[in-house]
């Protein structure tokens, strides 16, 4: 179901922004009023690779999250069947249609604050981006935000399935910051491959969910005592 999910998200979808991402910059022209210099041309040149990566990165974020939100229900039991093996708890049954209905509830709760969450500091990122200077470093200020907000959705599902907010995700992360940005960074360079991308989805949930059970899931279990 996943892989279903980021096949319609990415191949629909990413086919018609990309015919608008191109034509949008295509028609674009940054200094035309500086005449035809070489100069004004390089910049010009390096000016749309800046802007095309950032947009690269944007809608590969946007489009993984838009599939991990259609997607929360079957993410959170993939986590719980990867952290049931990976303790070598392997003869815990299934959890019945009953109980994956009972979970979305809270994984929509749960999305719906990333979401709010998203928009809070994307806003402020995205205006960076127009900023002249400080647009030639916006790209990678957008890199490391997707890089962390990718850490919190995969970890929100293993860290969920134990009765983690989101608010406890972001507050466990921040003490885990390196392994935080190692994974987000991965996960964030693997969405804007073609192909690899249709699978990222449940990659990254069974990677969040081993990096959880390999390093936060003692934390964690701590915190609920």
């Amino acid at each position: 179901m996943p892989v279903i999910i980021n096949l319609l998200v990415f191949g629909v979808l990413g086919w018609w922004v990309n015919s608008m991402a191109l034509d949008w910059l295509s028609s674009w022209s940054f200094f035309s009023w500086l005449g035809d210099w070489w100069i004004v041309n390089a910049i010009e040149t390096v000016l749309r690779w800046i802007i095309s990566l950032a947009l690269l990165f944007f809608t590969a974020f946007l489009f993984t999250l838009l599939a991990n939100l259609i997607g929360a229900p079957f993410n959170g039991l993939l986590a719980e069947r990867v952290e049931a093996h990976l303790v070598g708890d392997v003869n815990k049954p299934a959890p019945t249609v009953l109980e994956l209905i009972k979970t979305i509830p809270r994984l929509m709760g749960s999305e719906m604050a990333k979401l709010l969450y998203l928009v809070l500091c994307l806003v402020p990122l995205l205006i960076l981006q127009f900023i002249p200077i400080i647009n030639f470093i916006a790209p990678l200020l957008l890199f490391l935000f997707g890089a962390w907000m990718f850490s919190l959705e995969y970890m929100d599902y293993p860290m969920g399935n134990h009765g983690a907010l989101f608010r406890d995700v972001r507050k466990r992360m921040r003490s885990n910051r390196k392994a935080a940005y190692g994974f987000g960074c991965i996960v964030s360079l693997l969405s804007v491959i073609p192909l690899l991308n249709l699978f990222i989805m449940p990659v990254a949930v069974a990677g969040a969910t081993a990096l959880y059970v390999d390093h936060i899931r003692d934390q964690h279990l701590d915190d609920l005592n």
